[in-house]
């Protein structure tokens, strides 16, 4: 059976678990190989663990399962540098890529007054993994998009939080909000400059999704008790969290052909929730 993205080459970070893993999966199931990288280390002001190597490991073992190959790497998207190696890398092994994926994001909360320090550290932390890390994903790989000259697909992961304006006072809260429609003004702005190449950028804009970001202790002591809980962040269809391979679906379609003429949208997949606030 011939897979709708066989021969291709996809980067995707944040690949360890969660939506990353995911998107891994599925791609690796429409045919593309994966070069994937997680930074396989925990960010103190995030204040829930990150991803282990032993994820990543996980990770290459079920895109392989899948009959494709994975390039597996241990890199922290807040130094492009670290990106520029994995993506340069990648391209060395298989030859090409063709599709990019800015997934890598962390949602900083605490339940608690913060010091104005731990403030700062939690916007810093939150720009930039979040808005920092899909600039430095995308200036590294589109370079090889271009040599390709083939065209291409670039998807960053925002949220409904880069659509609505909610998230609180506190520094995490803020710093997500902030960076992650910072990431659809960045969006835009590459869709219009390579859409003349055939490279198509959109984003894709979550509700909440079961993954650790969302279910994390810090993460569901503040959305049972902030104000801004409750009703006022449920999704109007009757889920309370999307799964990952539900955002997979999502990407899998705005990279493949069949949405080759799509970019520059801002792409929901959110349960309805947009469009209630």
């Amino acid at each position: 059976m011939v897979g709708q993205l066989d021969g291709k080459v996809a980067f995707i970070t944040g690949v360890a678990r969660g939506q990353g893993r995911s998107h891994a999966i599925r791609l690796a199931r429409d045919g593309a190989n994966i070069v994937g990288i997680d930074i396989c280390a925990d960010i103190p002001a995030n204040g829930y663990p990150m991803a282990s190597r032993d994820e990543l490991d996980e990770t290459v073992a079920l895109v392989e399962a899948e009959g494709a190959k994975m390039l597996g790497v241990v890199a922290d998207v807040r130094d492009f540098h670290h990106v520029k190696s994995a993506v340069d890398g990648g391209v060395e092994q298989f030859g090409r890529l063709d599709i990019v994926l800015a997934n890598a994001g962390i949602a900083p909360v605490a339940f608690r007054a913060l010091t104005i320090e731990e403030e700062l550290e939690q916007w810093r932390a939150a720009t930039a993994v979040n808005l920092d890390g899909a600039y430095h994903t995308a200036w590294a790989a589109i370079p090889h998009l271009l040599a390709g000259n083939r065209g291409g697909a670039i998807v960053f992961t925002s949220s409904t939080a880069g659509l609505r304006g909610f998230g609180g006072l506190q520094g995490g809260g803020l710093g997500y909000a902030a960076s992650k429609h910072g990431i659809v003004g960045l969006m835009r702005t590459l869709a219009n400059a390579l859409a003349p190449v055939n490279i198509r950028v959109n984003t894709v804009h979550p509700t909440a999704v079961n993954t650790m970001m969302a279910v994390n202790p810090a993460m569901t002591e503040f959305l049972e008790n902030y104000p801004e809980g409750g009703p006022h962040l449920q999704n109007p269809m009757p889920v309370g969290l999307l799964e990952p391979e539900d955002i997979s679906a999502a990407i899998a379609y705005l990279v493949s052909d069949a949405a080759k003429y799509v970019t520059g949208v801002t792409f929901p997949v959110d349960a309805g929730f947009c469009n209630k606030l």
